[in-house]
């Protein structure tokens, strides 16, 4: 069945009830009245749709991306029919509070079932998971008067949202932007610039769409200021609304053109142009569009829709690991090729490639990444819920500092490794699985590109050494090391367990030592010359600690029922880990103690 090919249910329904307990979030007020049932049915709605609506036009998708034919984009007819369902079943707010006639789901079970669409459809998922964060900010930080109208046409599915910060001459580097936003005499603002790499930019989907712009004021002298302090946010809807509150007159952003990826097909990607002057709503050019917040606090607030959508990235790379994996794995159980060493009567049957030691090793790894990564994003996901449900402020902000220190792990390390067990799953399926007849090249091709999305791995390689890490004088390392410490304690008292716990606790102490040192180095450029390799080892580490938390808990269920074959293959893929990732850790430290320097010493001409 379909399904079974896109998520494990046991392995969600362990991490989400058995080890995180999101049940137990009804006993806080957010929570009230929900329970076990509520979140299960809410589980089988993703999961139908996942299976009837979305997977079925995934390869479409791929095959048949988007076009402009210079006035219209033409997206697929089955992404708007998945989409109008996916909101028509409430989904669109589902975890939105309910003074905005949400459902108040907690965001784990959210992220949960938003998993299964992802695995199932990465590109069509990806209109609904921009709308969700865009909505998420505009209650943030907008004026409720401005952008109720909004959020009642995202809920049902009339309007779709996007975020752009990208431009052409600034990539990253959001301190040089250029975009403008000009004081319209009546509250809002005229918007010109270009802004690059917009998914969800244009398209016919809904009637309407949302865009949510970093521009600057000019200044009294009508000069555009410089620094990332000076940049604003700004709602900007494709069609201004009418004195009803519906889309009517056409405002002043244009699609330039779509950008052709290797994956996520299905999602059109665009450059947009802000005030070209080819429509002029209410008689002048310039997108009108109204300001989020206060001035010079924009990038600040759309952090708050870039480290969501960071978690989403991480949510999405463990989906599509976890679905090529599952695709293997029925793959090898149904080949048939070779037999055994010690079978040598070519009169005898051929065996399913399951059999042969280096496929079983291939599988384990790709297990071992995926449910691991999914286990990390919802990890971070329930964080988010306390973080909405306590009530007390100083335990609150604690776990803010946690969630803050996570999050470029969340969002890289699930990208780099969902994205090597999509790589293993082509190598299982041998010529096979680089041939298009077979999904797994299209899952490898759609991953590849979540290493780049919202800060590419370097970026949040220096995110994690050079701020996470520092926060409130190191406030979230103490806090991480509690938790570890605590994970550690509980391992040894099991026999069976004392050995990674071990070597768990030597791996962070080395992790620390070194974060240490690098913190002490006067020279910045040396300090973080080798980030990417710091991250590398504290994602490894991460999941680990994660990994023996899970085991910690399968422990305790075999006290108290029977072992299974789920929850030993659950033990079998965090020895595996153990065994085989975790002396990763100390190689990559290498280069960090001390500093290796080749990279950053050598001349450019020399390459």
């Amino acid at each position: 069945m379909v399904d079974e090919l896109i998520l494990s249910r046991s392995d969600l329904d362990f991490i989400l009830f058995d080890w995180l307990k999101v049940d137990l979030l009804n006993q806080r007020t957010r929570f009230s009245g929900q329970d076990r049932f509520d979140y299960t049915s809410v589980l089988n709605v993703y999961e139908s749709l996942a299976t009837d609506l979305f997977a079925p036009h995934n390869k479409k998708n791929d095959s048949n991306e988007p076009s402009f034919d210079g006035e219209k984009v033409t997206v697929n007819p089955e992404v708007g029919v998945a989409l109008r369902e996916f909101s028509e079943a409430g989904l669109m707010n589902a975890a939105l509070p309910l003074e905005w006639d949400g459902m108040s789901l907690p965001t784990t079970i959210e992220r949960a079932g938003m998993a299964y669409l992802l695995g199932a459809n990465a590109g069509t998922a990806a209109y609904a998971f921009l709308t969700i964060g865009n909505a998420n900010l505009l209650i943030t930080y907008g004026e409720k008067e401005i952008i109720s109208p909004y959020i009642s046409a995202m809920a049902a599915g009339k309007c779709f949202g996007t975020m752009c910060l990208s431009e052409p001459q600034a990539g990253s580097s959001l301190a040089d932007i250029r975009t403008r936003a000009v004081p319209n005499g009546d509250g809002r603002y005229r918007l010109f610039g270009n802004k690059m790499w917009i998914s969800g930019g244009d398209h016919g989907i809904s009637e309407n769409i949302l865009h949510l712009v970093l521009a600057k004021i000019p200044d009294e002298n009508g000069q555009i200021p410089t620094g990332v302090k000076a940049i604003s946010l700004f709602a900007v809807p494709r069609k201004l609304l009418n004195k009803d509150g519906q889309p009517d007159e056409r405002n002043d952003v244009v699609l330039a053109g779509i950008n052709h990826k290797m994956g996520y097909r299905g999602t059109v990607n665009c450059v947009l142009n802000f005030g070209e002057g080819k429509f002029t709503p209410e008689g002048e050019a310039g997108a009108l569009g109204h300001l989020i917040g206060e001035p010079g606090k924009g990038l600040a607030y759309m952090f708050h829709m870039m480290n969501e959508a960071r978690i989403s990235v991480g949510l999405s790379a463990a989906a599509l690991g976890y679905t090529g994996y599952l695709h293997a794995l029925d793959y090898a159980k149904t080949r048939l090729q070779g037999r055994p060493k010690s079978d040598r009567n070519l009169n005898s049957s051929q065996v399913p490639i399951i059999k042969h030691p280096d496929v079983r090793r291939m599988l384990l790894a790709q297990k071992s990444y995926v449910s691991g990564a999914l286990a990390l994003c919802l990890y971070a996901a329930r964080l988010v819920d306390e973080i909405k449900s306590v009530e007390d402020e100083k335990e609150q902000n604690n776990i803010n500092a946690l969630l803050d220190l996570l999050t470029p792990v969340v969002k890289s390390w699930s990208s780099e490794w969902g994205l090597v067990a999509n790589d293993l799953a082509i190598q299982v399926h041998g010529g096979y699985g680089y041939t298009r007849e077979y999904n797994v090249e299209q899952f490898y091709r759609d991953n590849r590109l979540n290493p780049i999305h919202e800060g590419t791995f370097g970026i949040q390689a220096l995110d994690l050494l050079d701020r996470k890490t520092r926060i409130n004088d190191g406030l979230s390392m103490r806090l991480l090391n509690e938790r570890i410490t605590e994970t550690v304690h509980q391992a040894l008292l099991i026999d069976k367990l004392h050995n990674h716990a071990t070597k768990l606790n030597d791996h962070w102490q080395e992790i620390l030592k070194v974060t240490e040192q690098l913190h002490a180095l006067d020279d910045l450029e040396m300090q973080l010359a080798n980030a990417a390799n710091y991250l590398e080892a504290f994602g490894h580490l991460v999941v680990g600690w994660l990994w023996l938390d899970q085991a910690i808990t399968i422990y305790e269920m075999i006290k108290t029922s029977s072992s299974s074959d789920f929850l030993n293959g659950k033990l079998a893929a965090c020895d595996y880990f153990f065994g085989w990732e975790m002396p990763k850790i100390s190689s990559w430290l290498a280069v960090l103690d001390p500093v290796e320097t080749t990279p950053l010493n050598m001349p450019e001409q020399w390459f």
